[in-house]
């Protein structure tokens, strides 16, 4: 039998070929450091914007025409969840178990009338409305004056010759513990994007 060669050890690499693998590993890790972060990041991000919207923010669709030609019927809204409401504010309220949109036109302690004309008087002055499309006393049977307990509201719907509001009994003066917040921001459709004033 013949003997068998020894083999010859393995060559070494070279100092040029172990530092593109080193450099090959470093950026494996880096990139793999920089997926981790990035996935952190981004599920801090989604807990952040989860809390914000359920306990900052509500998004309500606009149904009916009563806030024409403010809202339209099918228009997405962000309420922002607050009860610091004022005058000209839009705010959202629980009434019958269904959320309202009206417009606050006075608060506690205003005394508020309504001509025959449709006319808005809050403490005696006229009070200009540039975002109705017509004056009209609607559907009402309270008798006015009306004076504004303290901690409610007077609300109106801009569309006052079709809107259930504050001129009726059985809706009255909105109670601050009504209200679920005011409207921020007109989310759809696209064409009418933008925030409320």
């Amino acid at each position: 039998m013949g003997k068998k060669k020894p083999k010859e050890p393995p060559e070494p690499p070279s100092i040029d070929r172990l530092r593109m693998e080193l450099a090959r590993e470093e950026s494996r890790y880096r990139l793999r450091r920089a997926l981790l972060n990035i996935a952190g990041i981004l599920a801090v991000a989604a807990a952040v914007a989860t809390l914000v919207a359920t306990r900052l923010l509500i998004m309500l669709q606009v149904n009916g025409s009563s806030m024409a030609p403010t809202l339209q019927d099918g228009e997405i809204l962000i309420l922002r969840q607050t009860k610091d409401v004022g005058t000209g504010d839009i705010i959202g309220f629980h009434y019958g178990g269904e959320v309202l949109l009206k417009r606050i036109v006075a608060c506690g302690g205003d005394l508020v009338e309504i001509d025959a004309q449709g006319v808005l008087w809050v403490n005696g002055t006229a009070v200009e409305e540039p975002y109705l499309a017509g004056q009209s006393l609607g559907k009402c049977d309270i008798q006015f004056p009306c004076q504004v307990p303290e901690g409610m509201y007077f609300v109106l719907g801009d569309n006052r010759a079709v809107s259930m509001d504050s001129r009726l009994r059985t809706i009255g003066c909105v109670e601050r513990s009504q209200i679920i917040g005011r409207a921020l921001f007109r989310a759809w459709p696209s064409g009418r994007i933008g925030i409320m004033h």
